[in-house]
């Protein structure tokens, strides 16, 4: 089973460069993008290294490894790419921005690509893929449980030929980032259609008047880069040419837009998660307790060891759907693609959660990443849907396999 997820020639290519990348010049890197964001006194700042860095992953060909079209992009598949989302996992707040690969940008670029016309791919397609401005994607709001998507009441009214957008949206992540240009937004513009037939997708600038960044929203306290933005719609009129596909095509954009991003944000939890027991390891060995090293007590090299299973497990049921996703389609990989929304961000908790015990009271301060990183991590069991959902889907999906007719409205 495991030669089926093994790495093809390309991607190892790709991986082997990817990882001189980080080396020489990514995780030298870190210590410099804090002290720029330090110096700045701004949560929202855009430091330099990360324009140092884009240029440099240019230069080596590592840019846009995501996009699944030639045209863009090395062309990789969802399996080759997973081994280097992992690697990027490594140093979260650096390493997909660097290599334009980072969200919402990603799955904004797929959409566009997918479902825009020539004109967004003109305007807002290519200098997104030349990583020249970011976007956001504003879906959930804060009046509805936005876990499911058909519950969204921002409107999107017809007028002459316009539409008019009037509604309240948060956790707009990327909406606050200094190079955020235009907005992806969700909301319904017939609400007497059939219940997935309402929602539809638009593109609109961020400066179009009516657009209202009101405040970023903070992560356990942490103030995110990019931002996750509340954002006001006050009579935002856009032309109709602003449609993503057709009306009432919003869901199903959304479900195209999701399955490829699940997979890159496990992936990077697993290489969170490889990072978080590096530095366990390492802690353990260095700090001495009753006369010996820590990595000694053998509760402590149980969690080394469970750590160490739970992430190969992680991984292989990731790189599972993510073969499923190039050989039967997304809608083919759907309990896996669950599946590992579920796993992945829940075993990354459990290996950074130990390695903050190792650590001990450093393990909660900034001295170390580990408490950003559960931030990030905790919060992933929320966005792209949160857990239950998937158990949900997961449960469903089984309980037809054992009777196609279960749960049919009759």
């Amino acid at each position: 089973m495991t030669e089926i997820f093994a790495n093809t020639p390309r991607g190892e290519e790709y991986r082997e460069k990817l990882l001189a990348f980080m080396d020489e010049k990514v995780y030298p890197s870190e210590s410099v993008y804090h002290e720029q964001m330090k110096a700045s006194g701004d949560d929202n700042h855009h430091p330099q290294i990360l324009e140092d860095l884009k240029a440099e992953a240019k230069s080596r060909g590592l840019w846009n490894l995501f996009h699944p079209h030639k045209e863009w992009g090395p062309g990789l598949t969802n399996l080759e790419y997973a081994h280097l989302a992992e690697i990027m996992g490594r140093s979260i707040e650096i390493a997909p921005e660097a290599t334009n690969c980072n969200a919402p940008d990603t799955g904004n670029m797929e959409v566009l690509t997918l479902f825009g016309t020539d004109e967004h791919k003109e305007k807002w397609l290519k200098p997104l893929l030349a990583g020249e401005i970011a976007s956001a994607f504003a879906m959930t709001e804060p009046a509805v449980a936005s876990s499911d998507a058909t519950n969204i009441e921002t409107r999107m009214d017809k007028d002459g030929e316009d539409y008019v957008i009037n509604g309240r949206k948060w956790w707009t992540s990327n909406a606050l980032h200094k190079n955020c240009k235009v907005l992806i937004v969700m909301g319904k513009t017939d609400f007497d259609a059939p219940t997935h037939r309402q929602q539809s997708m638009m593109v609109v600038p961020i400066d179009t008047p009516g657009v209202t960044i009101e405040r970023g929203l903070s992560v356990f306290g942490y103030m995110d880069r990019e931002g996750h933005a509340v954002t006001n719609f006050e009579n935002v009129r856009v032309p109709k040419s602003a449609l993503l596909a057709g009306e009432g095509d919003g869901f199903m954009i959304s479900q195209a837009r999701l399955g490829p991003g699940r997979i890159h944000h496990c992936m990077r939890a697993i290489g969170m998660a490889e990072r978080a027991l590096d530095m366990m390891i390492d802690r353990a060995q260095q700090r001495v307790t009753f006369g010996q090293p820590i990595a000694n007590r053998s509760n402590i090299q149980d969690w080394i060891a469970e750590s160490r299973i739970e992430i190969e497990q992680a991984r292989l049921l990731t790189l599972k759907a993510a073969h499923l996703m190039d050989t039967v389609g997304n809608k083919g990989a759907r309990t896996e693609i669950a599946a590992i929304k579920v796993v992945a961000p829940n075993v990354a908790l459990k290996v950074i959660d130990r390695a903050i015990q190792v650590h001990g009271g450093g393990g909660v301060s900034d001295d170390f990443p580990l408490a950003k990183m559960y931030a990030g991590q905790r919060t992933l069991r929320l966005a792209d849907g949160p857990d239950e959902v998937h158990k949900m889907v997961i449960a469903r999906q089984e309980l037809r396999r054992r009777n196609p007719e279960w749960g049919k409205r009759k």
